[in-house]
């Protein structure tokens, strides 16, 4: 049969039954749908500013703030301008996302495997936790840490001592403040060294093992190299670090470091909150090893906290980083509900900024590109250290 033949013998097919040029097209219209809403949008936007005699921009940035923030983790004044006030917020919201980070995974880890326990105490309590932080919205929680826990404690001249210069008082945690002197800079990059060592030789000790299957110990190295070295510079460069104690007065309590007690209960709030999530991913995590894997350890006389280090939990974390990505990236945004009891976090500082100045699509558009950045930022580490922790098939 010649070729004329075979191609009016196969009927061609039509344009839209095709599925690679059908998706295109659809493509296609889809993404010139979504241009035309925005460019309408914008522009609606803007004549509506102008009707209001808004000024649109972002010049308003350089203007001077005039007001006061209660946290200021970095350097700032009232004659500072929009711009450092924002930024301002958005180093709080860093803040508290990240020490809620760690809390939460800390509690977490340790609740999930409570969860698993074989004593009926710590079980039951790691249950009752988190069936109860789990079904209370975090805005309650975080009202309760604020008035219900912090607000009723004692007045700074009745505040609680913890010791070490300590003070728990409803104005917060008042801790000794660490002063260091130029030369502590030397102790610092002693502890960035002892890091980049460690590396260095896990790297070395891990192809080794490939290698030859011999394991080598690295523990005692690494401490030496992460904590002895910093340790011996900090005492050859003659301890170059004062602390400055509170004073208890007559009525309050002065020096030192203050943790004021907006950030104390939004970070114990969404660390507690979150963690019960957690807990549930890693107790997840856990029994999605199989039983075999546990039983072939318990064989090879293996202890339980060492069956849980060193089997349960590495073939665990492919389960529990992808969910686990997605409570940090929750966590980070509720910091949000922050503006509920004054924490300077973003939203509560761009919400100042918004009222001072009208330029509510401009705030508004901040705070979009920092959240996004900042959740960004968090899927592509957990994303990189997913890829780390993974399964690696011979």
């Amino acid at each position: 049969m010649t070729v004329e033949a075979q191609s009016i013998s196969q009927p061609r097919v039509a344009l839209m039954r095709d599925p690679k040029t059908r998706g295109l097209i659809i493509q296609i219209v889809m993404i010139i749908a979504i241009l035309a809403f925005a460019s309408w949008l914008i522009n609606n936007t803007i004549r509506n500013l102008a009707q209001a005699n808004i000024a649109s921009g972002f010049g308003f940035l350089s203007t001077r703030a005039g007001f006061d923030i209660g946290q200021v983790p970095i350097e700032y004044s009232s004659n500072s301008t929009y711009g450092r006030a924002l930024l301002v917020g958005i180093a709080n919201t860093i803040i508290v996302a990240i020490a809620g980070i760690t809390l939460a995974t800390i509690v977490g880890f340790i609740v999930g495997i409570g969860r698993l326990s074989r004593n009926y105490i710590v079980r039951g309590l790691s249950t009752v936790y988190v069936e109860v932080f789990r079904n209370i919205p975090p805005l309650l929680v975080i009202l309760f840490w604020y008035f219900g826990v912090l607000s009723v404690l004692p007045l700074p001249r009745q505040a609680y001592e913890l010791g070490f210069g300590t003070y728990l008082s409803n104005r917060g945690l008042q801790m000794p403040a660490a002063v260091f002197e130029p030369i502590a800079l030397a102790t610092l990059i002693a502890f960035v060294l002892g890091v980049i060592g460690t590396v260095v030789l896990a790297k070395a000790n891990k192809k080794h093992q490939l290698k030859t299957g011999e394991r080598r110990k690295t523990l005692g190295p690494a401490l030496g190299m992460i904590l002895g070295l910093p340790i011996a510079v900090f005492l050859v460069t003659g301890l170059p670090v004062t602390f400055e104690v509170p004073e208890a007065t007559r009525f309050n309590l002065r020096g030192g470091w203050q943790v004021k007690p907006e950030f104390l209960a939004l970070f114990l709030a969404l660390s507690f909150y979150t963690a019960s999530f957690v807990a549930e991913i890693v107790r997840a995590g856990i029994l999605s090893v199989s039983k075999g894997q546990t039983e072939a350890a318990s064989a090879l006389g293996l202890t339980r906290s060492q069956l849980l280090r060193l089997v349960v939990v590495p073939q665990a974390f492919r389960v529990i980083i992808p969910p686990l990505t997605s409570q940090y990236l929750n966590l980070t945004k509720n910091s949000s509900l922050g503006l509920a009891v004054g924490y300077p976090e973003l939203v509560a500082v761009g919400s100042t900024v918004l009222n001072q100045t009208g330029q509510s699509v401009e705030v508004v558009a901040v705070w979009m590109v920092v959240y996004l950045g900042l959740s960004v930022a968090v899927s592509a580490f957990m994303n990189w250290f997913n890829a780390k922790m993974a399964l690696v098939e011979r």
